[in-house]
């Protein structure tokens, strides 16, 4: 019974956590500021303020899409091993409604039951407007650094340093990468801002986005999670088979934001 809680309060809150903290879509291709993102970075509250406003436009934009996610989960330690796999599909239709239909599920059938369909009720509770706009990725929840601009690739990369202002299991300290051209989110290296759970020592999430079509959705999401009676978990989360089937025009950037001007 002690080993059924710790992986129920494990996994729900860490993925809670991850699912919590993520955009439901995170870029369309704009026009960039004026300033050559190139040859010199914005300062930080006009990216910040770039990344909320082009979200915004963005998950108007975007009506309905169709997709599919793997769930894993695998934990080894002092109380053995134990593992459970789940593939589900999504109906995602603005603003907030997703369907989950469950396709296949292996492993473990407590942790299936009561862990990784948890994780599917805990995504509609995330997406409540109240939880949301406590845990939007903005300057009212947030205080935001420049760690690093990376200019290897073929478009620069701000790495900004995030704090949350109030602590919770739903909202997270770490790391998060914007593309400097469409002002999306890229890629989260954080960890909870909060402990989920007693029994959690520390939790890592990893969280990565791929374009599809005109926009960035999630791609991959991976927790690390350290046991305090001894053990290691990992909860997997793979999103395949993107299909967007309606989406609006994007509206074009302000006068602000072509001249690169605005601010917080």
């Amino acid at each position: 019974m002690r080993m059924r809680a710790i992986l129920f309060f494990l996994f729900v809150s860490s993925a809670l956590v991850a699912l919590a903290a993520t955009p439901a879509v995170a870029g369309h291709q704009a026009d960039p500021p004026a300033v050559d993102a190139q040859k010199a970075p914005l300062p930080v509250d006009q990216v910040v303020s770039q990344l909320v406003e082009r979200n915004r436009e963005r998950e108007e934009a975007l009506r309905k899409f169709q997709g599919t996610r793997v769930y894993s989960i695998k934990y080894t330690g002092f109380f053995g091993a134990h593992s459970a796999e789940m593939t589900v599909n999504v109906s995602y239709t603005s603003p907030d409604h997703k369907e989950f239909t469950i396709v296949s599920q292996s492993g473990s059938k407590f942790i299936v039951d009561h862990v990784l369909k948890g994780l599917l009720d805990g995504e509609k509770e995330s997406a409540n407007p109240d939880n949301k706009q406590r845990t939007t990725l903005n300057a009212t929840n947030y205080d935001f650094t420049l760690d690093q601009y990376d200019t290897s690739g073929e478009t620069p990369q701000y790495v900004l340093d995030v704090k949350p202002k109030k602590d919770s299991k739903f909202v997270y300290r770490g790391k998060i990468w914007v593309d400097g051209k469409d002002f999306a989110v890229t890629r989260i290296q954080a960890e909870p801002a909060k402990s989920p759970s007693f029994w959690v020592k520390k939790s890592e999430v990893n969280h990565r986005y791929e374009k599809v079509d005109e926009f960035w959705l999630p791609a991959e999401n991976k927790t690390d999670s350290w046991i305090r009676l001894g053990g290691h978990a990992v909860l997997s989360i793979e999103y395949q088979n993107y299909k967007i089937t309606e989406a609006a025009p994007v509206e074009s950037p302000s006068v602000s934001a072509k001249a690169g001007a605005s601010s917080l």
